[in-house]
């Protein structure tokens, strides 16, 4: 069984007519008297409420895990910080929570802007301004990409699948290989189904594009945009399915 909000997003709607047709019964989330074993697509604070009712684990990154990377993959520096440590910030930097969406993401030209009514205790993190020509979300199943898409270009959504023109072929074949570095290096520190967003980072001193990590999400919160949806559901079902079937390696990435 497949539960989701009853207010679907349309990557809720491709999930559940995906899962359907697999024989899967899909359920909204407020339905009452629902029980276990169940999958799960929705927001984290619904998410967690029902996890324990209704039997499921939901794997995600940990909060530091950009901020642990070594620049060979960001492409910039990125730390790990608190909303105090943003509050002090005297120069623009790009501020985000690591995965809830308690205050958007975006640059702040310092810290005087940022919410001033969290605890002071929330982990953010804090990134040097780089620019983006492109970005793209991949759906990780056990370190290789299942489902890919591009999202935005230069910081504005424009949702592409990646089709079978030879620029596609070339980025797709470019991402794989980005994906593959990534994994080899720090596949162990990510859980066995997640979301990765990477973008080609514009350099002023390096001619061309360069890859870099934009950012990891879970992927059972995660917008599918123009990726399979079939192969989305593939991922969502292993980053939020019954907690007997979570695999000892992902154990660490289970939400508590």
């Amino acid at each position: 069984m497949l539960v989701m909000p009853g207010r679907r997003t349309s990557t809720m709607e491709l999930l559940a007519a995906e899962a359907a047709g697999r024989g899967m019964p899909v359920r909204a989330a407020e339905e009452p008297g629902l029980t276990g074993p169940a999958y799960w697509y929705g927001g984290p604070v619904a998410g967690a409420r029902l996890a324990g009712r209704l039997g499921f684990a939901l794997l995600e990154p940990t909060d530091g895990w950009l901020a642990e990377l070594p620049e060979e993959f960001t492409g910039r520096q990125v730390r790990a910080a608190t909303l105090a440590d943003a509050w002090a910030l005297d120069r623009p930097t790009f501020v985000k929570p690591p995965r809830d969406k308690s205050f958007p993401a975006e640059v702040h030209g310092d810290g005087s802007r940022l919410p001033a009514d969290l605890d002071p205790a929330t982990p953010v993190l804090l990134s040097e301004v780089v620019t983006f020509a492109a970005e793209y979300r991949l759906f990780l199943l056990d370190g290789r990409i299942a489902a890919a898409s591009r999202y935005a270009v230069f910081g504005r959504l424009d949702p592409r699948p990646l089709g079978p023109d030879r620029e596609d072929r070339s980025t797709a074949a470019q991402l794989a290989e980005f994906a593959d570095r990534l994994t080899a290096a720090a596949g162990p520190t990510l859980p066995s189904a997640v979301v990765v967003d990477v973008g080609q980072l514009l350099d002023p001193y390096r001619p061309g594009h360069r890859w870099a990590v934009v950012e990891a999400n879970m992927a059972w919160f995660s917008h599918a945009y123009a990726a399979d949806p079939a192969r989305v559901l593939d991922v969502v079902l292993r980053s939020a399915g019954p907690r007997e079937h979570v695999r000892p390696r992902d154990a660490a990435f289970e939400r508590r």
